[in-house]
């Protein structure tokens, strides 16, 4: 039987690295659950963290050591690494940082348990954009996996997502993004408005896209439509045939010269556009500051066909319990208490619950990151290096603006393995 929500509940990487962070363990007592003695204090005191780097910073690890005595130990891995642990290896983590997107592969095996949303403090208070697929009161797009269509679960231990909001969660948010080209307009010289100038043979051997089959596709979607040449019914649910379109038009593309590289880790990305090899490519926010960082004007360009959005969140595997359940809890509600969030989104992501991330931004901080205003002072990046100057405005501009724009999110198609096989054509072509 499904669980209904009870009262006062609302309703609702890609990085390689092989550096994980862990810190020392305390002596300390933990708030928030009983007091255990010994190697299993320390032992409870300690989170395995599977994901990739996106979340992953020695600054979160070293503010819960100080806040709350937990150590958290890094367990980084690739986008599809996280998936293949989660169903092969579920008792080598005690939480998950996830995409929404890949839920659809990994619910289905019980091997993760329902976040209890009567257990997180902020609940209420998490976007809409999660809970109900709107922003300022207008629905967004929903092509491909929306989240807030697989963010409930019909039980604890389920292995079905709920069509109605239920107690169980599948991922608690922690960040999201509406996604779109970088560019070098310092290179580039003229205006760019539109996805389709991913394929323009003007870039010829100037562009890239994202090698993640399961993302660079739709990002080639979104230009392919762009170029006028096939509007897809759901870009993140091809048919078999669209699937063959898209990919016959990227190996055309490629074996005509214009891509200079696929590349599929965030430092690569980086490095791309801070050289001038490429002037535009698909790119993800964090990875535009990088190379602002650096003193290089560098732009995540909106463009007029709208965003293509991702999301991810916390989850807990099915077998965690006793103090070390406690614990992962008492995390996952100090990450939506507002620090993390602040630090997510000087790096130009989203937090999920934005009133405890404003209280620890700076009041410029938040106009120039939230409200799309001019910075009232120059902006710095999490690691104090200016990224924007006084005066200029976010790429795309407000929060409504930019997550009220999406087009589609990040999505497993019911042809992913077709996909899949597909994609591998045009990366050897």
């Amino acid at each position: 039987m499904t669980a209904k929500l009870i009262t006062g509940v609302s309703r609702r990487s890609f990085l390689k690295t092989t550096a994980a962070v862990a810190g020392t363990l305390g002596a300390g007592k933990i708030t928030g659950f009983p007091y255990v003695s010994g190697a299993r204090a320390q032992e409870a005191k300690t989170l395995r963290y599977l994901g990739t780097a996106v979340n992953q910073s020695k600054e979160i690890a070293d503010k819960v050591k100080e806040d709350l005595g937990i150590t958290i130990e890094y367990v980084p891995v690739t986008t599809d690494e996280v998936t293949k642990r989660i169903i092969t290896q579920p008792n080598t983590f005690d939480i998950v940082d996830t995409e929404y997107f890949s839920l659809k592969k990994f619910v289905p095996s019980g091997n993760l348990m329902g976040m209890d949303a009567t257990k997180i403090k902020e609940f209420d208070n998490i976007t809409p954009v999660f809970t109900k697929g709107e922003i300022g009161g207008k629905k967004i797009g929903d092509q491909g996996t929306a989240p807030w269509e697989v963010l409930y679960l019909k039980e604890n231990k389920s292995k079905e997502f709920a069509t109605e909001p239920t107690q169980w969660i599948s991922l608690i948010p922690t960040t999201y993004n509406a996604d779109t080209l970088g560019i070098r307009p310092d290179l580039i010289g003229r205006p760019i408005d539109s996805w389709a100038e991913l394929l323009n043979p003007e870039f010829k051997g100037k562009a890239s896209i994202l090698n993640i089959p399961s993302i660079g596709i739709m990002d080639a979607a979104m230009a392919i439509e762009a170029t006028g040449k096939y509007k897809y019914p759901d870009k993140g649910n091809m048919t078999r045939d669209e699937i063959d379109m898209t990919i016959a038009t990227l190996i055309e593309a490629k074996q005509a010269g214009q891509f200079r590289a696929l590349w599929s880790d965030f430092n690569e990305s980086v490095n791309l556009m801070s050289s001038g090899e490429v002037v535009i490519q698909s790119m993800w926010s964090p990875a535009v500051t990088a190379v602002r960082s650096k003193g290089i004007d560098c732009v995540f360009q909106p463009l007029k066909e709208g965003y293509r959005a991702w999301a991810s969140g916390f989850a807990l595997p099915a077998t965690l319990e006793g103090p070390k359940l406690d614990a992962a809890y008492e995390f996952v509600n100090w990450f939506l208490s507002g620090w993390a969030g602040a630090f997510l989104n000087r790096q130009g992501y989203y937090s999920a619950v934005l009133p405890t991330a404003k209280a620890v931004m700076e009041p410029y901080e938040w106009a120039y990151w939230m409200e799309g205003q001019e910075a009232a002072e120059d902006i710095k990046s999490p690691g104090g290096d200016v990224i924007a100057l006084k005066g200029t405005k976010r790429d795309g501009g407000s929060y409504e603006e930019r997550m009220g724009g999406i087009a589609c999110w990040n999505a497993v198609m019911d042809e992913d393995a077709y996909m899949v096989r597909k994609w591998n054509e045009f990366v050897a072509a």
